[in-house]
């Protein structure tokens, strides 16, 4: 019995060792890989660490945000190179010399230049040549409402002392500023200018350093390579539907017999650029001149007609477009608008979706530890299980 008892004792102290020898030999492997672990790595100054890149990041974007009117006209100019780099990659590509393709390229980046702000330019002249001859309907408009707004119950007297100060006049004299400030165009126009000039001395070497970016980053080079193809794309797709656009609207316009319907199609097409909000700055002026014009009866089918075929165009064809160009969903592109506006000023309204693309680009695409963050921003999900093969041109 007792030896047994003792044999048992012995059995049963040897499968207890036995259970308890994985169970520390797990605990001294876990304690040495915590321990092969980078201190950087460990939760604690892991969590230190992205609280010190938020926060750098936030300081970059106050930094770019008070640089505002040097760093929008620079990447403005950058959108325009990258648009017709493929001209000289190709000339690059049939023995011309880089300097003559570079200088190529040059003078269709100041073609597009002086095609955008010269329409613009030209659609503001109009303006400003139209706006006085329509004081005195824009008084009676006023009136009219005033009028309107005491049929259904509001009082003159409280319309007169909330408006007090309002004088049609006044409010023109404040527009006209705004309208004919030319000093801040020139200093844009110059700086667009300048940086377009630089760039192309810059991108004759750029193959070259590309092909050494890809054997010492692969991931950051396929991600500026597909920054530079989404740019691309997201400049000819918006420019092929804005001229659509316009020339619907300006068809549209025509039918309604609204005054300045090029003028209308002119701001149709560069409204088109601003995601999201565009259609709504287009719509309003011809939609008040009408009004003015000819009554709300032409004011309510210019809101009609704009709102069908831009709803058609610019809602449901055009984002599948510009969404797979750009890599963003349309709420992504949405509050991209907003930052960008905050950060770049107005020229951000124009450069918000390529500016997301360029952030994306540089967080998230160059870093294949990030690609899950294109499940929740990209417009196709699959693109967060995707790798992108590297190029060796960004451009």
């Amino acid at each position: 019995m007792t030896a047994t008892s003792a044999e048992g004792n012995a059995g049963s102290a040897a499968s207890a060792g036995e259970e308890s020898g994985p169970a520390t030999s797990a605990g001294e492997s876990t304690g040495a890989a915590d321990g092969a672990r980078p201190w950087y790595s460990r939760p604690p100054a892991r969590a230190l660490m992205i609280a010190v890149t938020l926060a750098g990041l936030a300081y970059a974007l106050m930094f770019f945000r008070g640089l505002q009117d040097i760093v929008a006209p620079v990447f403005l100019a950058l959108n325009f190179y990258i648009v017709v780099y493929p001209v000289q990659r190709a000339l690059t590509r049939l023995k011309v010399p880089r300097a003559i393709g570079a200088c190529l390229s040059v003078v269709l980046v100041l073609c597009m230049i002086i095609a955008f702000f010269g329409l613009t330019a030209w659609s503001v002249a109009e303006l400003v040549i139209l706006i006085p001859s329509y004081s005195n309907e824009l008084v009676n408009t006023y009136q009219s409402a005033l009028a309107m707004l005491s049929d259904i119950g509001v009082t003159s007297s409280v319309i007169q002392e909330q408006l007090k100060g309002f004088d049609v006049r006044s409010v023109l004299d404040a527009v006209y500023p705004l309208l004919s400030n030319a000093s801040s165009v020139a200093g844009l126009l110059t700086t667009v200018v300048m940086a377009v000039f630089f760039i192309a001395m810059d991108s004759m070497g750029i193959d070259k350093r590309m092909r050494m970016l890809l054997d010492v980053k692969p991931s950051l080079s396929a991600s500026l390579s597909d920054f530079a193809g989404g740019v691309r794309r997201y400049w000819v797709v918006a420019t092929i539907f804005g001229l659509i656009v316009a020339f619907l609207d300006v068809i549209a316009l025509a039918i309604i017999d609204v005054p300045l319907i090029w003028v209308w199609g002119v701001l149709a097409f560069l409204t088109n650029y601003i995601p999201n909000i565009g259609f709504v700055i287009g719509l309003i002026p011809p939609a008040l001149l009408a009004l003015v014009d000819s009554g709300w009866q032409s004011a309510l089918w210019v809101i009609i007609a704009y709102s069908v075929l831009n709803f058609v165009i610019q809602a449901i064809i055009q984002p599948k477009f510009t969404g797979e160009s750009v890599g963003v969903t349309p709420l992504i592109s949405f509050f991209s608008l907003l930052f960008w506006v905050w950060v770049l000023g107005w020229l951000g309204a124009l450069l918000a979706l390529p500016a997301t693309l360029l952030l994306k680009a540089l967080l998230v695409d160059a870093d294949p530890r990030s690609k899950w963050v294109n499940i929740l921003l990209a417009s196709d999900p699959d693109t967060g299980r995707s790798t992108s093969s590297p190029s060796p041109s960004a451009v």
